[in-house]
C-alpha cells in the first residue's frame, strides 16, 4: 500500500491562509446592521461613538453600525418607538420621564455623560464668581425648552425669579451687549463661541456641579430589543464605551476627521477645544464611570433627579415608573477601565 504524501510547508501555509479567508469572510456575513441615530450634528460630543465606527470597534463586536446625524430641521426621536433606529441618543433623563409618563416604550441603557453639560454664562468681573449670584442678575437668556426644565429646578433650589427671565433665540448678540446678563449654554460649546466672537472667556457654571442630577447623552432603545435582543444591546454599549475610552484618552485623529467630513462646521480646532473642557469638567468619565466604566448608571441618582423634578413641578409624586425609566444590566460592569489605565498610566 503506497504512503500518503505528507504535505509540504507550502501547502500547509496555504491551507492556513484559506481557512483564514473563508472565516474572515464569514465574520463579514456574519456582521448585525445597528442603526444609531443622535440628537444633533456630529460633533466631537459624539466623539465615542464615530471612533468605534471607524478604528473597527464595533466590527469586532460583530455590528455593522450605522450613524445617523440629527439636526435642527431632523428629529430622530420618533424613530426610536416606530422602528426605524434601533438605538437613540437622548439628551438628559427629563425626555425619558417623559416617555415613561406617556407610555412610550423605551429604556435608557447607558449614560455617556456623568454630568449634564448645561452651563450658565457670565461676563468676567460682574460679580458672578458664584452660581449662587447668579439668581440676582437682572437679565437670563433661557430658551424655550430651558425655561421649563432646569429653570424651574433653578427657581426651586436657587432662588432664581421669572422676573429676570428673556428669551434665548441662540443668537449671543444680547448676552454680549449686556455685561450685567447671564445666558444658557453648553458648557464645552458656547464658551468656545464667545471667546471668538468676543475675545473674552466667560465665567461658566455647570448646572450639574450644583445639584442638577440628571445623566446626559443617555442612550435609549426599545424595551423589546433589551427583551428580545440582549446581546446586541450588550455589544452596542460595550464597544460604545471602548470607543470612547480611546476618543478621550487615545488617538482620535482618523474620528475627528469623520466627523469633519460629516459636519464641516466642526473644524479640528474646535474639536479638540470641546475634548479638552470635556476632559477637563469630567462630563463623560467622572464620579461613578471612574470605577463602574463610561456609561455608568446609579438608580438611586435617578431617583434623586426625579424628586427633585417633583420639587420643582415638573411631574407630580407617583406619576414616573422609575423602574422602567433606566435598565443597568449592560452597565457598571467596569468596561473599559482597564484601556483607560493602559492609556493613562493612572
Amino acid at each position: 500500500m503506497p504512503v500518503p504524501a505528507r504535505p509540504t510547508p507550502s501547502l500547509l501555509r496555504s491551507a492556513v491562509t484559506g481557512l483564514a479567508l473563508m472565516c474572515a469572510v464569514l465574520a463579514a456575513h456574519a456582521q448585525e446592521k445597528v442603526v444609531f441615530a443622535t440628537n444633533w450634528k456630529a460633533h466631537a460630543d459624539h466623539g465615542g461613538f464615530y471612533q468605534a465606527l471607524v478604528d473597527g470597534t464595533y466590527q469586532r463586536y460583530g455590528l455593522d453600525v450605522e450613524i445617523q446625524q440629527g439636526g435642527a430641521l431632523v428629529n430622530n426621536r420618533p424613530m426610536l418607538p416606530a422602528g426605524k433606529v434601533d438605538f437613540l441618543m437622548a439628551g438628559n433623563l427629563l425626555q425619558s420621564f417623559d416617555n415613561v409618563k406617556n407610555g412610550i416604550p423605551t429604556v435608557v441603557v447607558a449614560a455617556f455623560f456623568q454630568k449634564d453639560p448645561q452651563a450658565l454664562l457670565a461676563h468676567p468681573g460682574q460679580g458672578y464668581d458664584r452660581f449662587e449670584d447668579m439668581a440676582g442678575a437682572p437679565v437670563a437668556f433661557i430658551g424655550k425648552d430651558g425655561q421649563f426644565s432646569f429653570w424651574q429646578w433653578m427657581k426651586s433650589e436657587h432662588g432664581f425669579q421669572d422676573k429676570s427671565l428673556r428669551p434665548y433665540t441662540f443668537n449671543m448678540g444680547p448676552f454680549l451687549a449686556d455685561r450685567k446678563s447671564v445666558q444658557q449654554g453648553y458648557a464645552f460649546s458656547e464658551p468656545i463661541a464667545i471667546r471668538n466672537a468676543a475675545g473674552f472667556e466667560p465665567v461658566v457654571h455647570l448646572l450639574a456641579d450644583h445639584g442638577f442630577s440628571t445623566y446626559a447623552t443617555t442612550i435609549e432603545t426599545r424595551t423589546d430589543m433589551v427583551k428580545n435582543r440582549p446581546e446586541t444591546v450588550r455589544r452596542f454599549i460595550e464597544a460604545s464605551i471602548i470607543g470612547w475610552n480611546h476618543f478621550l484618552y487615545g488617538k482620535n485623529d482618523a474620528a475627528k476627521q469623520r466627523i469633519l467630513q460629516i459636519n464641516p462646521d466642526a473644524s479640528l480646532a474646535v474639536q479638540q477645544g470641546y475634548i479638552d473642557r470635556i476632559k477637563k469638567l469630567g462630563l463623560v468619565d467622572s464620579e461613578d464611570s471612574l470605577a463602574r466604566g463610561i456609561g455608568a448608571i446609579d438608580p438611586a441618582r435617578v431617583k434623586d433627579f426625579h424628586d427633585k423634578m417633583v420639587k420643582a413641578g415638573l411631574y407630580r409624586s407617583g406619576q414616573i415608573d422609575l423602574s422602567k425609566v433606566v435598565d443597568t444590566r449592560f452597565v457598571n460592569q467596569g468596561a473599559g477601565v482597564d484601556i483607560r489605565k493602559q492609556l493613562t498610566g493612572q
